[in-house]
């Protein structure tokens, strides 16, 4: 049972960010926007940010309890910075080229996280593998908005 009192403090870094990045929701201004066709409808973000995040924390627990802090999870922790900050630049600020500048660096640092943890520990990477692709979309999502307003 020890061994998982840990994974709550992954759960509740994870759970910190998303918190923060709720903060800054779609309102009129995101509304307003000219939007591409594939444009997902505003109720899939929140459960399928969830179970990202719920995925995030298993993996990162996973790697922590194989290799302690070292630098994999120093880039889960960096990209989880980024994560939060995005939705700050995008939907607090209404700068939607400071959030692609974000989310690319956001995706580079995903991409190097999910390889760093499938080293160390091949559940941990593959988990990470969903989030990577939903925010290689988000990418296109963002860039398709720049683009388009």
């Amino acid at each position: 049972m020890r061994q998982y009192k840990s994974l709550i403090v992954f759960f509740i870094l994870t759970g910190a960010i998303a918190l923060v990045g709720s903060q800054f929701l779609p309102g009129e201004w995101y509304t307003a926007l000219e939007k591409p066709f594939f444009n997902p409808p505003n109720w899939v973000f929140a459960p399928v940010w969830s179970v990202l995040y719920i995925m995030m924390a298993v993996a990162a627990w996973r790697v922590w309890r194989r290799c302690g802090v070292d630098t994999a999870i120093v880039l889960w922790a960096i990209q989880l910075v980024l994560n939060g900050l995005w939705s700050w630049f995008f939907f607090g600020m209404h700068r939607i080229g400071l959030g692609l500048i974000d989310i690319g660096v956001l995706l580079v640092l995903i991409a190097l996280t999910t390889v760093s943890f499938m080293r160390r520990d091949r559940v941990a990477g593959y988990l990470m593998l969903p989030y990577l692709a939903w925010v290689a979309f988000a990418s296109i999502l963002n860039l398709s908005l720049w683009l388009l307003n």
